[in-house]
Protein backbone atom coordinates (compact mmCIF):
# COMPACT_ATOMS: atom_id res chain seq x y z
CA UNK A 1 0.00 0.00 0.00
CA UNK A 2 0.91 3.54 -0.52
CA UNK A 3 -0.19 6.81 0.88
CA UNK A 4 -1.01 9.56 -1.15
CA UNK A 5 -1.15 13.31 -0.27
CA UNK A 6 -2.03 16.19 -3.19
CA UNK A 7 -1.24 19.83 -2.65
CA UNK A 8 -0.94 22.82 -5.13
CA UNK A 9 -5.04 23.23 -5.68
CA UNK A 10 -6.50 26.79 -5.93
CA UNK A 11 -8.18 29.64 -7.09
CA UNK A 12 -7.19 31.00 -10.67
CA UNK A 13 -8.57 32.54 -13.62
CA UNK A 14 -9.12 30.97 -17.03
CA UNK A 15 -6.11 31.10 -18.92
CA UNK A 16 -4.07 30.63 -15.81
CA UNK A 17 -1.67 27.87 -15.02
CA UNK A 18 -1.30 25.30 -11.84
CA UNK A 19 0.94 22.61 -10.88
CA UNK A 20 -0.51 19.96 -8.59
CA UNK A 21 1.72 17.76 -6.41
CA UNK A 22 1.38 14.47 -4.95
CA UNK A 23 3.68 12.89 -2.31
CA UNK A 24 3.70 9.47 -2.02
CA UNK A 25 5.13 7.24 1.00
CA UNK A 26 4.91 3.43 1.95
CA UNK A 27 5.95 1.28 -0.44
CA UNK A 28 8.00 2.22 -3.06
CA UNK A 29 7.07 4.74 -4.95
CA UNK A 30 8.84 4.15 -8.49
CA UNK A 31 7.49 0.63 -9.11
CA UNK A 32 3.86 2.40 -9.72
CA UNK A 33 2.17 3.27 -12.70
CA UNK A 34 0.42 6.44 -11.32
CA UNK A 35 -2.54 8.68 -12.75
CA UNK A 36 -4.28 11.81 -11.79
CA UNK A 37 -8.43 11.25 -11.93
CA UNK A 38 -10.83 14.16 -11.32
CA UNK A 39 -14.36 14.69 -9.94
CA UNK A 40 -16.32 17.79 -10.82
CA UNK A 41 -19.79 18.71 -8.97
CA UNK A 42 -22.48 16.55 -9.88
CA UNK A 43 -20.27 14.36 -12.04
CA UNK A 44 -18.53 10.91 -12.23
CA UNK A 45 -14.69 11.06 -11.82
CA UNK A 46 -13.34 10.78 -14.55
CA UNK A 47 -9.04 9.96 -15.59
CA UNK A 48 -7.04 13.22 -16.48
CA UNK A 49 -3.57 11.22 -17.11
CA UNK A 50 -1.25 8.29 -16.03
CA UNK A 51 2.13 7.62 -16.31
CA UNK A 52 4.65 4.59 -16.26
CA UNK A 53 6.88 3.92 -13.20
CA UNK A 54 9.83 5.26 -15.14
CA UNK A 55 8.22 7.93 -16.73
CA UNK A 56 8.75 7.05 -20.51
CA UNK A 57 5.12 6.71 -21.01
CA UNK A 58 2.24 9.09 -20.33
CA UNK A 59 -1.02 9.11 -21.30
CA UNK A 60 -4.00 11.93 -21.20
CA UNK A 61 -7.70 12.40 -21.56
CA UNK A 62 -8.43 14.17 -24.97
CA UNK A 63 -9.94 16.86 -22.90
CA UNK A 64 -6.48 17.48 -21.58
CA UNK A 65 -3.90 16.65 -24.33
CA UNK A 66 -1.65 19.36 -25.16
CA UNK A 67 -2.45 21.59 -21.90
CA UNK A 68 -1.45 19.27 -18.75
CA UNK A 69 1.84 17.62 -18.31
CA UNK A 70 2.01 14.87 -15.88
CA UNK A 71 5.81 14.10 -14.77
CA UNK A 72 6.93 12.24 -11.59
CA UNK A 73 10.70 12.53 -9.57
CA UNK A 74 11.49 8.81 -7.88
CA UNK A 75 14.06 10.39 -6.05
CA UNK A 76 11.61 12.84 -4.43
CA UNK A 77 8.69 9.88 -4.43
CA UNK A 78 6.35 12.84 -5.86
CA UNK A 79 4.15 13.01 -8.90
CA UNK A 80 3.18 15.75 -10.74
CA UNK A 81 0.71 17.65 -12.82
CA UNK A 82 1.16 20.62 -14.91
CA UNK A 83 -2.15 22.40 -15.62
CA UNK A 84 -1.51 25.23 -18.28
CA UNK A 85 -4.41 27.26 -20.31
CA UNK A 86 -6.86 25.89 -17.54
CA UNK A 87 -10.56 26.49 -18.49
CA UNK A 88 -13.63 26.72 -16.68
CA UNK A 89 -14.62 22.96 -17.16
CA UNK A 90 -11.34 21.95 -15.59
CA UNK A 91 -12.64 22.90 -12.03
CA UNK A 92 -12.76 19.59 -10.17
CA UNK A 93 -11.21 18.17 -6.98
CA UNK A 94 -7.88 16.01 -8.32
CA UNK A 95 -6.75 12.62 -7.18
CA UNK A 96 -4.10 11.21 -7.70
CA UNK A 97 -3.76 7.07 -7.70
CA UNK A 98 -1.19 4.33 -7.80
CA UNK A 99 -2.19 1.35 -10.12
CA UNK A 100 -1.95 -2.03 -8.46
CA UNK A 101 -2.47 -4.74 -11.34
CA UNK A 102 -5.07 -3.30 -13.15
CA UNK A 103 -6.56 -1.21 -11.20
CA UNK A 104 -5.84 2.16 -9.27
CA UNK A 105 -5.99 0.68 -5.94
CA UNK A 106 -4.98 3.83 -3.69
CA UNK A 107 -5.76 7.40 -3.36
CA UNK A 108 -5.42 10.38 -2.53
CA UNK A 109 -7.53 12.77 -0.56
CA UNK A 110 -7.87 15.08 -3.40
CA UNK A 111 -7.20 19.08 -3.17
CA UNK A 112 -9.77 21.48 -4.97
CA UNK A 113 -9.35 23.52 -8.08
CA UNK A 114 -11.46 26.22 -9.17
CA UNK A 115 -11.52 27.61 -12.24
CA UNK A 116 -12.99 31.42 -12.64
CA UNK A 117 -13.92 32.50 -15.85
Amino acid sequence: QVQLVESGGGLVQAGGSLRLSCAASGRTFSSYTMGWFRQAPGKEREFVAAISWSGGSTYYADSVKDRFTISRDNNKNTLYLQMNSLKAEDTAVYYCAARTGNEYADWGQGTQVTVSS
